[in-house]
């Protein structure tokens, strides 16, 4: 049987290193894309093929498909796993860095999605994973843009899952919760430069001392766990549509589905503002 061939992106850390290292666990053929290509040199002495890609540089997306299908002949599995944190109050972040969020976290994703989607359909088989978050479904104060972002790439994913279907491709997202990975640490950073001394200042900082509790905190959960939970969407039969995991996704989704809008409002500020 020939080798199934997967392509990670955001591979040099967190998420998509381990996701990785699941895959190759799993007998995958698996390129690891990203932009850092010093810190996969780990995942190379494993047996992944590293590439540089960066998602807001088209000819480095075009480069990395077309690496893969001239090596391998074929690509089963995408895992659009690379994306990264910027907060700050809606007011204060300069459109050029939201652009730049959606560039890399949603118009690269869907660059991609382009071009393995041609490979997939030829062999009537595929599986399109976005690596989404639990933020894609509810709001948080003083992460607006990034949450307009994962929540565009459910609709997305809701989309394409349909058009796709057809051809034997499925289309997966996975909602991670807390976990432990550079996030909070930069989502914390960008907050504070963006709003640490505007209006918004008082409450930005609250809100950036939760996120730093948060990541020294035992509540996080491992980047692996979320790498099982997609090796294990990968192996299904008949994968879900959407695979919540780690600390916190599944009761934070469960409220959001019960709670009015206001009562909802209500909880997230409170959390935001715990660490006064």
């Amino acid at each position: 049987m020939m080798t199934k061939t997967a392509l990670v992106t955001g591979a040099s850390s967190g998420i998509g290193e381990a996701t990785v290292r699941a895959l190759l666990a799993d007998g995958y053929q698996v390129f690891a894309g990203a932009r850092r290509l010093e810190r996969m040199a780990p995942l190379a002495a494993l047996g992944a093929k590293v590439l540089f890609l960066d998602l807001a540089d088209d000819a480095t997306i075009v480069s990395a498909v077309d690496t893969v299908e001239k090596s391998a002949g074929r690509l089963d599995v995408l895992v659009n796993n690379a994306g990264y944190s910027a907060y700050g109050a809606v007011e204060d972040v300069p459109l050029a860095e939201a652009r730049r969020l959606f560039e890399v976290c949603v118009f690269g994703l869907g660059r991609l999605t382009q071009l393995a989607l041609p490979i997939m359909r030829g062999q009537r088989a595929g599986r399109i994973v976005n690596v989404g978050s639990m933020g894609g479904r509810f709001g948080e104060p003083f992460a607006a843009w990034y949450h307009a972002a994962k929540f565009a790439v459910e609709g997305l994913s809701d989309c394409l899952r349909m058009e796709a279907a057809p051809f034997g491709v499925s289309v997966i997202v996975i909602e991670p919760g807390t976990i432990r990975t550079e996030f909070n640490r930069t989502a914390s950073d960008s907050l504070m430069r963006a709003s640490g001394e505007t209006a918004y200042g008082p409450y930005a900082r609250r809100h950036a001392r939760m996120l730093a509790w948060n990541e020294a905190s035992f509540v996080p959960s491992s980047p692996e766990g979320v790498a099982r939970t997609i090796a294990r969407a990968v192996r299904a039969k008949r994968p879900k549509a959407r695979y919540p995991t780690g600390a916190a996704a599944r009761p934070m989704l469960f409220l959001r589905g019960i709670a009015p809008d206001r009562v909802f409002d209500s909880i997230m500020w409170r959390i935001s503002q715990s660490f006064g």
